[in-house]
């Protein structure tokens, strides 16, 4: 937390100073002489150059000092916003907000690099809900603030850019003091070309769809053009990035499904979150006639929802190490969020916005940050700048593509609704009288109370609709979410992955608090992940000597100059399983060396002489392997294939009420009928498996009062899969057959259950009691037909749960 003390200030000031505008924002165009154009190119020009930048940033955080980046961003982001207050015209103010685009895609972008190189995945979903803590306070904290600078008269809002600059220096300095990463010193060689062309792309994509329905139709030769040269200019950048040696963006990243799914789906956040949000001040100024203060106030329990969910969410992740819930409910909850809010007007009851903004809130919360963790655990320590940027990368790119684009329908909308509305009184629009016809933001205050009234319900009619075109787009990310695979998050963080070519000699060693469990100095005999010994003395000097061996690692072993073993350990789809341990010992049981896989999973180890000998490969979130190998005078190449440690859970509950059951037989067995495992379900109704291999099963689950069901379930070959099974409650009917006047029991009478459709359901033969039973009933109606004298039937009514005691006399017909 003091290494992560000034990072955090660092987000609070760049995120303040973003968000105490967003209040301010309705005011400052209209003192610039502004359009609603105007409005969302300030929001979409700093969306769109963080957009182009946030890859920079990120692979320029893999090749250099990650503290000297986030400083200089820092730095860029404060000055470009002390510039942008002294702008005169939109066109000043819009130029600004670029540079202060560049300087926040730059301290999104190192943040969560900073935090995942010092942090495990494990942990790092409770830091993640910190930085979104620190995330929703500016948010909350900023329209508020904003709202009082510009309400005041002696302030005014310029002093909106202005106001963060003291926090800035105080955030430079913490980070100077208590920042300490490795620095690694590397030829950097930035991929120039390939930012040029993404920018290019997204500039024209977004010029497109800020001119449509506006400068010309949404089908036109325009259209044509703007589009079809977008697709180009970013074939070109696929083309780029294929051939450059230090791509912005690593094409085999998206070789991963998860990380090409977070990224499509942090697309649509991006769209559905920036795009609708941005238009809230607008909404409570325009439509409501709030002030810049209130307005912020009464966004507040859409933000409220924000910190809870980053907050608890986290929290939880770091206990269970399970994220996908998370992206599912925050997926749900925000599209229910967009939809509810898609029925705003002017005149809709605050307290039910509050309830709709606070839907939205918590599920933009449990995606936004998430999504990034979720890639962050996919790769390894060199790539975590490029992979975190990457998800930034596409989030930025929807805001960007879902504010000028809304923004573009939006202004349509109101001129739309502006027009009914004066035609409806027999005023002509356009002018101050009428507050511009849509095309300006108009001055509630100077307008005639029937023309305010028009002139609100546009704005609350267009803003609304806004969130009725997002809330599909929202979906589309739940969608993209389902479909993501949930991988146990690993425990080493991203210092602890030591990269081939990641730790030179002259890198800068950080200091490391030794906790009970690690200690000091390497113990005697230890090796090194190339099999040499450990080197011994001094701990400062040891790390030193560690990070030099590292350097002298070739970036894939080769086989050794004598007897040994060298090869591949792969998982089940053929990917080297990085970070792997690789054991050698003899027949007796010594071991005889041991290494540590590299990126691609390669491992090199040296042995005594030819012979017969044990490898054992083991790795987090792996079943262990162990084959015998025999060696000879010349190297041995040998892969080791390691399957994925599967698990599987699940809750039993009531199909009636969805309470649990406890108590329940849980029996799995395989497709030849062997029972791998049982269980009884706890309290809550759970049950769990672990150490299962991958395949189909048969599940089986049996409680008292209940019928019993049998389910198939495919285990996946990683992680844990989750099996919910709902029983329903049996029903029995017992009873005796009793013959004659005697009444006297009946042995081998014949009785058949027939349920109301005429099907039967099943029959009974009467022993020496006359006893007869019936289990596993659904409540219904049934008829009893008995036989052994003269048939008989009787009508039957099974109320539900529990046992019907239901006895039949059978006679003669001269009885």
């Amino acid at each position: 937390m003091e290494a992560l003390s000034g990072l955090l200030l660092g987000m609070f000031v760049a995120i303040l100073s973003s968000t105490i505008v967003s209040t301010a924002l309705p005011k400052i165009i209209s003192d610039l002489n502004g359009s609603q154009s105007a409005y969302t190119w300030v929001v979409t020009a700093s969306l769109l150059a963080m957009t182009a930048s946030t890859p920079l940033w990120g692979k320029l955080a893999d090749l250099t000092s990650k503290k000297a980046l986030v400083q200089i961003a820092l730095v860029l982001f404060v000055l470009s916003s002390c510039g942008a207050g002294l702008s005169q015209n939109p066109g000043m103010l819009i130029t600004f907000r670029v540079f202060q685009g560049i300087g926040m895609g730059g301290l999104s972008a190192l943040a969560q690099t900073i935090m995942a190189a010092m942090i495990a995945p494990r942990e790092r979903g409770r830091y993640s809900g910190y930085l979104g803590a620190t995330f929703a306070l500016a948010t909350v904290g900023g329209p508020l603030l904003g709202g009082v600078i510009t309400d005041t008269s002696w302030l005014g809002w310029r002093w909106c850019f202005y106001v963060g600059v003291p926090f800035a220096v105080i955030a430079l300095i913490v980070l100077q003091k208590t920042l300490h990463l490795p620095v690694v010193k590397r030829d950097v060689k930035v991929d120039w070309l390939g930012a040029f062309f993404i920018a290019a792309a997204a500039c024209t994509l977004l010029l497109w769809v800020t001119f449509a329905g506006d400068k010309y139709d949404w089908m036109s030769w325009q259209t044509g053009a703007m589009v079809g040269g977008a697709i180009v200019l970013a074939l070109i950048f696929i083309l780029v990035e294929s051939k450059a040696k230090e791509p912005i963006i690593p094409l085999r990243l998206f070789r991963n499904r998860t990380i090409s799914l977070a990224s499509v789906a942090s697309l649509f956040v991006g769209i559905a979150m920036f795009g609708a949000t941005v238009f809230l001040s607008q909404y409570f100024q325009l439509a409501r006639g709030k002030s810049p203060t209130m307005a912020g106030v009464m966004t507040i329990p859409m933000i409220a929802g924000l910190f809870v969910s980053t907050t608890v969410s986290g929290q939880i992740i770091s206990r269970t190490g399970k994220w996908k819930r998370f992206l599912i409910a925050g997926g749900v909850l925000m599209t229910a969020g967009m939809g509810l809010l898609g029925t705003l007007r002017y005149d809709t009851v605050y307290w039910h916005m509050a309830i709709f903004m606070a839907l939205l809130g918590l599920g933009v919360g449990m995606m936004m940050q998430n999504l990034v963790l979720a890639t962050q655990n996919q790769v390894s320590a060199k790539d975590l700048g490029s992979a975190s940027s990457t998800v930034n990368f596409f989030r930025s790119l929807g805001g960007a593509v879902g504010v000028s684009a809304l923004g573009a329908v939006l202004s349509t909308r109101i001129t739309h609704f502006m027009e009914d509305g004066f035609a409806k009184l027999g005023i002509k629009p356009g002018g101050g009288a009428t507050g511009g016809g849509g095309s300006a933001l108009p001055d509630l205050d100077k307008l005639p109370g029937p023309v305010r009234t028009v002139v609100e319900s546009a704005y609350g009619h267009g803003i609304g609709d806004i969130y009725l075109y997002a809330a599909p787009i929202a979906f589309l990310g739940l969608l993209c979410v389902l479909f993501i695979k949930e991988v146990p998050l690993r425990t080493s963080s991203g210092m602890d992955q030591t990269d081939d070519d990641s730790a030179p000699a002259n890198a800068e060693v950080p200091a490391v608090e030794r906790t009970a469990e690690q200690p000091a100095v390497a113990p005697v005999g230890a090796a090194t992940a190339n099999g040499h010994p450990a080197p011994q003395g001094d701990p400062t000097q040891q790390l030193k000597e560690y990070a030099a061996m590292a350097a002298a690692q070739p970036a894939a072993p080769m086989p050794p100059s004598g007897p040994g073993v060298y090869g591949t350990v792969r998982n089940a789809d053929g990917i080297g399983v990085a970070r792997a341990a690789v054991t050698l010992i003899s027949l007796s049981g010594r071991q005889l060396g041991r290494s540590v896989t590299h990126d691609d999973g390669s491992y090199s180890l040296d042995t005594p002489g030819a012979g017969s000998y044990v490898l054992i490969a083991a790795a987090d979130g792996h079943q262990p392997q162990a084959s015998t190998v025999v060696i000879g005078e010349q190297p041995l190449g040998h892969d080791l294939l390691l399957s994925g440690t599967s698990g599987l859970a699940g809750q039993v509950r009531n199909l009636a009420d969805g309470s649990a059951v406890q108590g329940a037989m849980v029996v799995v067995t395989d497709v030849r009928g062997e029972v791998l495992a049982t269980g009884i379900t706890g309290e809550q109704g759970d049950y769990r498996f672990d150490e299962l291999v991958t395949g189909t099963f048969t599940v089986a689950v049996n409680a008292a009062g209940f019928r019993p069901t049998a389910i198939p379930v495919e285990v996946q070959g990683q992680g844990v899969t989750r099996l919910d099974v709902d029983l329903a409650a049996g029903a029995r009917v017992t009873g005796t057959v009793l013959a004659g006047s005697g009444r006297t029991p009946l042995p081998d009478a014949r009785v058949t259950l027939v349920d109301a459709a005429g099907n039967v359901i099943a029959t009974s033969t009467t022993g020496e009691d006359g006893a007869y039973a019936f289990t596993d009933l659904d409540a219904g109606d049934y008829s009893v037909i008995a036989s052994g004298y003269p048939p008989q039937a009787n009508a039957l009514h099974v109320t539900g749960p529990g046992v019907d005691a239901y006895d039949i006399e059978l006679h003669h017909p001269d009885e």
